[in-house]
């Protein structure tokens, strides 16, 4: 039997109805921007495998730092005791995080590092002598899979059977230059009317929503609105992270500053699975107490794990390295041209580009989930491009790494997709 035969015995995928789904596609090898299939087919990875391997997969640099540390110090727990490459990871990420930014908690994906922001936020308040319920979160937004921040997820396909169990959550349109006046309006409402915990939100860029992006301006006058009430605000980085926005994180774009900001995907290459929930001095402090029950009781078993402590720290050196530096910014040059070029294409709705991402919004009416998403991917994979469509919307978010043959490559079959659906 081959690969896929062999998985259809036992294995249950993520994202997909195994009644109708079409077989998944059996990669053996990668490396760089590619990844080849069983029978030895070449195929660019378009999305990063969502948004993690930026510095290309199997790279050198981190899969040797990694190796070093195995070597040295596999793993040990994080309770009660610490180690060399959690306190490194915390020293440089201090570096580049935004400057209010004080205090690091380690948990071991992008969900459950949101799962551990919404917790620290709602016992922020409980400690300070508060009860507060309330959530507010953008319309459409996606926070991950676990049951906080799916709560503070929107998009009904992912949490309509579970609806009844969820955090009450109150929910705002994302800003734009036109309707910030009505937003506020709205959450000045919501903020006189409920007891609100925290306002999270994905900064700059709603991935799952479609690549949407929205106003620097609005964004930043929604953080001062509620920071004014006390409601911490969350920015969930775990998408637009690392560079992929242009700047190091998509906050650094603001002029308010996050009071929580959760990270994952590229904070490991893609490599080990790590996340962090960062906080000010402010909110680390409302946990110290002679109390012994205020302090932070939320673990995860393999928190601040030391693989990938250090694939993280490989992973910043290279960040701001002026090679990487210099590929985010050709890739982002390239995107904007090739969107001046597709602009006026009758099938596509909208287009847009911000550091390494491009999205193409496409003039027809289709399904998240539907049979014609499903021909569209196939359509890509079946000439070698590996991209995820979110219904209607195509997006390319490549390795920094990504040759400019291979991306050349990845233009010229969406515009063949353009000419042909």
């Amino acid at each position: 039997m081959n690969l896929t035969q062999r998985d259809s015995i036992y294995l249950w995928h993520p994202l997909t109805q195994h009644k109708t789904a079409i077989a998944p596609l059996p990669i053996v090898k990668a490396k760089g921007a590619l990844l080849w299939d069983e029978n030895g087919k070449q195929y660019i990875d378009g999305i990063s495998s969502w948004y993690t391997s930026m510095y290309g997969h199997c790279n050198e640099e981190i899969t040797a730092a990694m190796t070093k540390q195995m070597q040295e110090l596999d793993f040990v727990m994080f309770s009660g005791l610490t180690h060399k490459p959690a306190i490194e990871l915390s020293e440089k990420l201090m570096k580049i995080l935004p400057s209010n930014q004080a205090k690091i908690f380690f948990n071991d994906n992008g969900s459950t590092a949101v799962e551990a922001a919404i917790k620290m936020a709602l016992q922020f308040h409980f400690n300070n002598g508060e009860i507060r319920d309330t959530l507010i979160a953008f319309e459409n937004g996606f926070h991950g899979d676990t049951f906080g921040a799916m709560s503070a997820s929107g998009i009904a396909s992912y949490n309509a059977p579970f609806e009844d169990f969820l955090l009450k959550v109150e929910r705002i349109p994302v800003p734009t230059e036109h309707n910030l006046a009505e937003i506020v309006q709205t959450l000045n409402h919501i903020l006189e009317n409920n007891n609100c915990a925290a306002f999270l939100f994905e900064p700059l860029i709603q991935g799952a929503a479609g690549m949407k992006f929205h106003s620097v301006e609005g964004l930043d006058a929604l953080i001062a609105k509620c920071q004014k009430h006390k409601v911490l605000c969350v920015a969930d980085e775990i998408m637009t992270g690392f560079g992929k926005t242009g700047t190091n994180f998509a906050c650094d774009q603001l002029t308010q500053q996050p009071d929580i900001m959760c990270l994952s995907k590229a904070l490991t290459a893609g490599m080990f699975p790590l996340s962090i929930t960062s906080c000010t001095q402010h909110i680390y402090n409302a946990f110290l107490s002679e109390e012994v029950h205020k302090g932070f009781f939320h673990a995860h078993t393999f928190s601040a794990h030391p693989l990938g402590c250090a694939a993280a720290i490989a992973g910043l050196e290279l960040l701001n390295s002026p090679t990487i530096v210099a590929k985010r910014e050709w890739i982002s040059t390239s995107h904007n041209a090739f969107s001046e070029k597709i602009k006026e294409h009758s099938k596509v709705a909208n287009v847009r580009s911000k550091g390494v991402i491009l999205a193409i919004d496409l003039a027809i009416p289709m399904d998240r989930y539907g049979s014609l998403r499903d021909e569209l991917y196939q359509f890509f994979v079946e000439r070698g491009l590996l991209i995820r469509p979110l219904g209607n919307t195509l997006y390319l978010l490549p390795p920094f790494v990504i040759t400019e043959s291979d991306l050349e490559k990845c233009y010229v079959i969406l515009e063949e997709a353009l000419n042909t659906f």
